[in-house]
């Protein structure tokens, strides 16, 4: 490579939990530059999901880590072209990428959800994600079916 890697921004953690997690989340949801209303959001649907799992002695922040470990993928697979042939190579994902992918997922099938406001969406597809089940569950299910399918080529990984 010719230039140099970029350096790794510091993300600040967020104002109420004091958790970088939830600020990088927010990050994700965030649309045009509107931080404040991603926080609002994503509070709201905090709340909401405490509401929902009332009988869980678990605190509302937890259940949201929980749920985005439930819907992490270890796994995906890659195009590569050997020969001719183009075969679905299953990697492993790096840390960093599987805690992208996750919110990137959750945030994603929150919007295509029905419901009224987004903070409904996210804090039923949180609930969701929590009881394994709803679309992000599934694509991280869809994930790991697909490279475990394509286990035979598995010595392409480069």
């Amino acid at each position: 490579m010719r230039k140099a890697k970029p350096k790794k921004r510091v993300v600040l953690p967020d104002p109420v939990f004091n958790d970088v997690k939830v600020t990088k989340f927010v990050n994700h949801l965030m649309y045009d530059g509107k931080k404040s209303i991603a926080y609002t959001i994503f509070y709201t649907a905090l709340d909401t999901v405490k509401e929902k799992l009332s009988k869980e002695e678990k605190s509302a922040l937890e259940i949201w880590k929980k749920a985005l470990d439930n819907i992490t993928p270890q796994v995906e697979v890659k195009s590569r072209r050997v020969g001719g042939a183009t075969f679905q190579v299953p990697t492993e994902i790096r840390p960093d990428r599987k805690e992208s992918l996750s919110m990137k997922n959750l945030i994603q099938y929150a919007r295509k959800r029905g419901g009224k406001t987004m903070a409904e969406k996210l804090a039923a597809e949180i609930v969701d994600a929590y009881n394994e089940q709803g679309g992000a569950f599934k694509r991280k299910e869809d994930m790991h079916k697909m490279a475990e399918a394509n286990r035979a080529f598995a010595h392409f990984r480069f």
